[in-house]
């Protein structure tokens, strides 16, 4: 057996036995090869190898961990977590807002109507709801030409994606960015490219695209940093894309909450209505350039990605009753409460009118130890690792979600994170 993998076994059995627990830190590479009499490039390929069973974690300047548990199977962020608190998903549903919506559907629960409901779906939509879609869509100015439906926000991702970016591409990303974009990323071979981004979001010379074939980004209260593109920023990079020679992906998902910026040139933009009204019933929206709107419909259709026709109907009378308008500004101004709590008990950053934060955390915790003793307390949070591009390594941070616990839910939960970011890790440890 050669070397490294005997190494990493040896490692690997004490961290199952505990002797090496979450948190601990493995020794710098220098003084593992002095301990075990091996090349510095032999224990670099032990940690690789460890990082590859998900034992550990690189943190970026800082060392590597123990993870507090392997990683899971499913994609992060894609199941309820069974904790009692739900800070890891994001999304709001407000009191009284089901009621709503359901009363906006009386006169689709008809059999003459839904009729044409249960007809098959396409992915152009009904007029109706295109002028609708275009309303919702439009904002500093700009209109899209033309809007393609998908069955979420997720699909439209997918569809895009499937137009610009070849089987085993590279798509240019912030270096945290959406985990379902990773996962779409994995099944199609495609390299995810991290971009130089600042506090600004994406700060981008022609020469960072080289052999880049899209880019996807979130600037409009991203995901998880929470930074918003002023509109300067948003025009040079634009005038970078055009001159590359490529499009964007501007997920838009977050955008209802914040003021209505133009989207960037070159851009795809893609939305839906799971964080406006619910992630259960819901449409997913394309804005393509007009030289790209028939490859997006085309995509559409091919990958089985359109929007169920139910789907569609319900979304045209929830856009042109009022319903979304008012759902929409009852969540801006409960994001902002939540925002204003979650800053009297923790020194987080981002965009105040994000449903989510971000949060460096303290000394001496690690991310996945400090998420592992908040799951035990009833917690459930998303470490950095989960938005990280570069395989292994993250920040020693956490997005918190603040929009599914109710408010004084909420408010218990960050006093306790508080009082657990006070306290040592170690403590009760045997070392």
């Amino acid at each position: 057996m050669d070397d490294y993998k005997r190494i990493a076994d040896k490692l690997a059995a004490a961290i199952a036995a505990g002797t090496l627990k979450p948190g601990d830190q493995l020794p710098p590479q220098r003084q593992m090869a002095r301990r075990y009499r091996i090349a510095n490039s032999t224990v670099a390929r032990v940690y690789t190898e460890l990082r590859r069973r998900g034992l550990v974690v690189g943190e970026t300047g800082r060392g590597t961990f123990v993870r507090a548990s392997p990683p899971a199977d499913a994609p992060a962020l894609t199941e309820p977590p069974l904790a009692t608190v739900d800070m890891e998903l994001n999304f709001s549903v407000l009191p009284g807002q089901a009621a709503m919506q359901a009363a906006s559907l009386t006169g689709l629960i008809r059999g003459d109507v839904m009729a044409s409901a249960l007809l098959p779906t396409t992915a152009t939509g009904s007029p109706s709801l295109r002028a609708a879609a275009v309303r919702m869509m439009s904002r500093g100015g700009w209109s899209p030409s033309s809007v393609v439906f998908t069955g979420n926000g997720r699909q439209a991702i997918a569809a895009a994606l499937e137009v610009l970016v070849p089987n085993g591409g590279r798509l240019g990303v912030e270096p945290l960015t959406y985990p379902v974009v990773k996962g779409i990323a994995v099944r199609r071979g495609i390299t995810l490219v991290p971009l130089p981004m600042d506090s600004h979001g994406l700060a981008l010379r022609p020469s960072d695209l080289a052999g880049v074939d899209a880019v996807y980004m979130q600037p409009t209260l991203h995901n998880p940093l929470g930074v918003t593109m002023p509109v300067e920023r948003r025009a040079e990079l634009g005038a970078v894309l055009t001159q590359a020679g490529i499009y964007a992906i501007e997920d838009n998902i977050y955008g209802f909450l914040a003021e209505d910026l133009p989207p960037l040139e070159r851009t795809v933009v893609v939305d839906s209505l799971s964080k406006r009204l619910a992630p259960g019933l819901t449409v997913g929206f394309i804005a393509p350039p007009a030289e790209l709107t028939d490859r997006v419909v085309a995509a559409v259709r091919s990958t089985g990605l359109a929007a169920q026709h139910f789907a569609m109907e319900a979304a045209v009378r929830w856009l042109t009753d009022g319903v979304v308008e008012r759902i929409c500004a009852a969540k801006r101004e409960d994001a902002l409460a939540r925002q204003e709590v979650a800053r009297e008990y923790l020194t987080v950053t981002g965009d105040p009118r994000a449903y989510h934060c971000w949060w460096e955390l303290p000394e001496p915790w690690r991310a996945e130890a400090f998420v592992a003793a908040a799951a035990r307390l009833g917690i459930a949070l998303a470490p950095a690792a989960a938005f990280a591009v570069a395989p292994g390594h993250s920040r020693n941070a956490v997005r918190l979600s603040l929009s599914s616990p109710p408010l004084e839910t909420l408010r218990t939960a960050l006093q306790t994170l508080a009082r657990l970011a006070a306290s040592d890790p170690y403590e009760g440890l045997d070392t």
